[in-house]
């Protein structure tokens, strides 16, 4: 019988590293992924590209949330209606 252990090194891959979230949706304006904020280019190039180009693309991503976020006008808005 196979130890738990030993099971470890057989599940064990060397993947990708990938900010993926499975939320694959392509903002029609931004043209980037509303889940990882990826653009369509890194996406299609991303298992190609190198370990450092990877990760200076991740920590671009946190800003690129900004350009998905639509304000709805807030009190402002209610207020000139």
């Amino acid at each position: 019988m196979t130890k738990p252990e030993d099971k470890a090194g057989v599940w064990r891959r060397d993947e990708v590293e990938s900010p993926c979230i499975q939320v694959c949706v392509v903002h029609p304006e931004a043209r980037i992924c509303t889940g990882c904020h990826r653009s369509l280019d890194e996406i299609a190039t991303w298992s190609r590209l190198s370990p450092e180009a990877r990760r200076a693309i991740m920590a671009d991503l946190p800003g690129r949330a900004d350009l998905l976020r639509v304000r709805r006008g807030g009190r402002a808005a209610r207020i000139t209606r």
